[in-house]
């Protein structure tokens, strides 16, 4: 399998992230880099952790380019139960302790189909909540069909003549329909920005016959940004390959457990079985199904930043910036933090099942390092699929809101079709994606060209790719290629990151960025939009945007980040009394 050059770290943590030693290597201008140029002003020096394999930590850091002696998948025979298949499982552990592999470096899945259909969001709420291990969540969304978009305004229920009666997507090429993962076999993790050898290093675990074998996680949104105390623990990116697994089907269920070691690393088969055996020892088989009403509480406080006049000097200046004859910027995406405090805790995975009420049409995500807040999203837009050497992506830009009835639907709709500014945005966003895919495939299609996207509370001018890859190994292309795209940054892209740096006043940390999941033979990645950030500490911290262009107006894109935020604040039913102070 491909991989790179040596010094690439992979890291297993059920402690804190704030390891005590860190060790330096210089930032070469040689290295391929996620994201974005290297820049004379960053320092020329990042933090790189170095951690061996134990009981606690399950990694390991060297060659990314030294094949894996196995990679395996074991299906045990289908259960009833997830109790049944809990023993199940921990014999098979069991016997593979007792009868060691051959192999001096492997990854090995066991799993155990059991025939009724759980939701995973159930299974991940059952287990432990001391946040000692670390927790992933990704449910894939719906298939777009021709009664999502609206043509022109007007929606078309049988795709006569506009096209196929649905856009692939995709859970109809996969029965996978969500994923909740404890633990990790593998955990990818580093302070510098993701790069070409970050990518091989995790493909080294993957195989095309090992489908499920997965490393979830998300990237920051600018890697060479500062990262913030609340990010921290996520590093630049974080990838988990789980221990323990459980996958929801269409129509029924399976429970995984996976392990790694290498030898050459100092992680032993032995110590990754034990590994195992300790983070299985935490997981119950029973599951309680999460409230459909979450009780009532209170908002203490809620404070943006920036707030309403700084937000309004912001876009003011990128107006001034977009307008100058000298400059080359035509589109800024700004964003907007929202903290909100309340009379009692916020639990990510209540609030990500409540967020599920906007309906499947959407990507749902939650990623939690140990001891650390929970990243939790409810994003309608994808950066890319790939599924062998076939990739999709799409273009999603300009926002309405939905109408009381279906007159005043259509009407909005059609207001935001023929908008000239909405256009000009959704055509910057539509060309640059479109330009960046006919550089790494041999083909690109492009079905529909413009039309509305529906969701439950908005409604976006949407755009669909289809391409065709040279090769599989060409996966980091699309994603350092696509990434970040006008959508959530602007044009051209190193302006407006350079603008945004400037001026935005907090750490987008993964908001906006990548968040998904690699695969042998399929990877998928949604972009983290539609997010937050919930901790104990924080409560939570609501990330919204929008795009500037010639033609905005403080005023209504202030209007805008309302109305995106406001999916968080009413399907939790968000109580604020009369006294509450709210900034």
């Amino acid at each position: 399998m491909a991989a790179a050059t040596t010094g690439q770290y992979c890291i297993n943590a059920r402690t804190k992230m704030e390891l005590q030693s860190m060790k330096y290597y210089s930032n070469s201008s040689s290295l391929s880099t996620f994201g974005w140029r290297s820049s004379s002003s960053n320092n020329s020096y990042v933090k790189r952790y170095l951690v061996t394999c134990s009981l606690s930590m399950n990694g390991c850091h060297g060659d990314p380019r030294a094949p894996m002696g196995t990679i395996e998948t074991r299906t045990l025979p289908a259960v009833q139960s997830p109790a049944l298949a809990m023993d199940r499982l921990n014999a098979a552990i069991a016997n593979m302790q007792s009868d060691p592999s051959a192999y001096e470096s492997g990854i090995i899945r066991l799993e155990v189909p059991i025939d009724q259909q759980i939701r995973a969001l159930d299974w991940l709420q059952s287990q432990d909540q001391s946040n000692v291990l670390p927790r992933c969540f990704f449910s894939g969304r719906k298939r777009i069909t021709i009664s999502d978009l609206s043509f022109n305004g007007r929606i078309n229920g049988n795709g006569n003549g506009h096209g196929s009666s649905h856009i692939s997507t995709s859970i109809e090429q996969n029965d996978v329909v969500s994923v909740a993962g404890v633990g990790s076999a593998v955990l990818f993790r580093s302070l510098s920005p993701f790069s070409h050898d970050d990518w091989l290093s995790i493909r080294r675990f993957l195989s095309k016959n090992c489908p499920l074998i997965r490393a979830y996680g998300g990237i920051r949104f600018d890697g060479r940004a500062n990262i913030s105390p609340e990010w921290r623990s996520f590093g630049s990116f974080y990838f988990m390959v789980p221990q323990v697994e459980f996958n929801e089907l269409e129509g029924s269920s399976k429970i995984a457990a996976t392990i790694a070691w290498d030898n050459a690393l100092s992680c032993s088969y032995q110590n990754a079985i034990a590994a195992l055996k300790s983070t299985m020892a935490k997981v119950t088989s029973l599951i309680r199904k999460l409230r459909e009403e979450s009780s009532p509480m209170h908002i203490t406080r809620k404070a943006h930043v920036p707030n309403r006049s700084a937000w309004d000097v912001t876009v003011n200046r990128a107006l001034d910036e977009i307008k100058a004859v000298d400059s080359p910027l035509t589109k800024v995406v700004l964003a907007r933090s929202s903290q909100v405090l309340t009379s009692k805790d916020i639990d990510p995975l209540t609030w990500l099942d409540t967020l599920k009420a906007d309906g499947n049409d959407v990507y749902q995500f939650c990623l939690q390092p140990p001891e650390s807040p929970a990243f939790i999203g409810n994003t309608p837009e994808q950066l890319f699929r790939r599924d062998q050497l076939n990739v999709f992506s799409e273009a999603l830009a300009a926002t309405r809101g939905r109408g009381a009835s279906q007159s005043s639907d259509l009407q909005m709709a059609q207001d935001l079709f023929s908008s000239i500014k909405d256009h000009h945005e959704f055509t910057i966003v539509r060309e640059n994606i479109k330009g960046k895919l006919e550089a790494i495939c041999s083909s690109v299609a492009v079905n529909p060209e413009k039309v509305v996207r529906k969701l439950a509370r908005v409604q976006h001018l949407y755009g669909r790719f289809s391409g065709k890859l040279y090769s599989d190994n060409d996966e980091f292309k699309i994603l350092s290629s696509l990434h970040p795209t006008p959508a959530v940054c602007g044009f051209p892209a190193e302006d407006a990151r350079a603008f945004i740096t400037e001026t935005e006043m907090f750490d987008r940390g993964m908001y906006a960025g990548p968040v998904g999941f690699f695969g042998g033979a399929q990877s998928e990645f949604a972009v983290g939009i539609r997010s937050a950030l919930v901790g104990k500490d924080i409560g939570a911290l609501i990330y919204a945007g929008l795009g500037v262009v010639e033609g905005s107006d403080p005023a209504l894109e202030w209007q805008e980040l309302e109305l995106k935020a406001s999916q968080f604040m009413k399907l939790m039913k968000l109580e604020v009394p009369a006294l509450a102070a709210v900034a």
